[in-house]
């Protein structure tokens, strides 16, 4: 790793840190390490981390989601295509959140989930309509039918109600 020469002189971070965000990044980070503390821009440094935190939780929140409308496009529609692109968004969204998920994002979720699937209802319905598949669009349940450790299992899918069965996997 190349080392950062710091700036030392008073308010030097503030400035850096609207100038070039990337820089201002690379020296607190080269701060932290060389344990110089009070050379810290805290007040941008505590903003950022809570934004880290925030920026994690809503991708997280984000793929719940799109896990939830693709279970409900597989569950809901009778057609058999395109049941292989919707598996392949599950696969790559559980992905996405296994490699995101922690023990207080998990417990958001747990929280969040009616919420999350309330935000994501109308756009699977517009998705079904969009196929002309209305009556899956109108039978689609008001409240989440899945558990978070559904949404979580990367194999796991529901039946689909009207008995259309996949050939290949």
């Amino acid at each position: 790793m190349m080392a950062t020469k710091l700036e030392t002189r008073p308010g030097a971070a503030k400035e850096l840190y609207s100038a070039d965000f990337a820089a201002w990044t690379r020296e607190q980070a080269a701060l932290l390490r060389a344990m110089r503390f009070a050379e810290l821009d805290l007040e941008h440094l505590a903003e950022e981390v809570e934004d880290l935190g925030h920026s994690e939780r809503d991708a997280v929140r984000s793929q719940v989601r799109r896990i939830a409308e693709h279970l409900l496009k597989l569950e809901y529609a009778p057609a058999g295509e395109p049941r292989g692109g919707c598996k392949d968004t599950l696969t790559d969204a559980r992905s996405i959140l296994e490699d995101k998920l922690s023990p207080s994002m998990r417990s958001d979720l747990e929280t969040m989930l009616p919420r999350l699937y309330a935000q994501v209802l109308p756009k699977a319905r517009r998705a079904l309509r969009r196929f002309g598949e209305h009556e899956a669009a109108r039978s689609l349940p008001p409240a989440c039918p899945y558990t978070l450790d559904e949404i979580c299992r990367a194999e796991w899918l529901p039946r689909n109600r009207h008995g259309v069965v996949d050939e290949t996997d």
